[in-house]
């Protein structure tokens, strides 16, 4: 466990704009929403879990940042966030580029779903 949040810390810092910048927010905010969630370094990025489910995992691009949900078909996203257009059965994606407005109040009630979810 420490090792991966040591490796997330390094990705994290080698992604040194404004991608590091946002994927630290998210982090941030994903304990926050559920401070037992666990980090792993799974695929070369950051994945978190809870009880040993699949939440989320953010990765960083060359002109964006990604944020997946695994079972993001089927949660309620009021704030909008997910795109209209999403092809996949289960996992959904936001793409946050530089110029995009971060709803952080918006992504904490989509964390927040994700979390409930896998308590059904």
């Amino acid at each position: 466990m420490k090792r991966d949040s040591q490796q997330i810390v390094v990705y994290i810092s080698k992604a040194n704009d404004w991608r590091g910048a946002l994927l630290q927010k998210i982090r941030t905010l994903i304990h926050e929403v559920e401070p037992e969630i666990k980090e792993e370094w799974k695929w070369n990025s950051p994945v978190y879990s809870l009880k040993g489910k699949l939440v989320c995992g953010t990765s960083a691009f060359k002109k964006h940042v990604s944020l997946n949900f695994f079972y993001g078909a089927f949660l309620e996203d009021p704030g909008g966030l997910f795109p209209k257009d999403a092809q996949a059965k289960q996992m959904r994606t936001i793409k946050y580029m530089e110029s995009n407005i971060y709803d952080e109040a918006a992504l904490k009630v989509l964390l927040s779903h994700a979390m409930q979810y896998l308590d059904k």
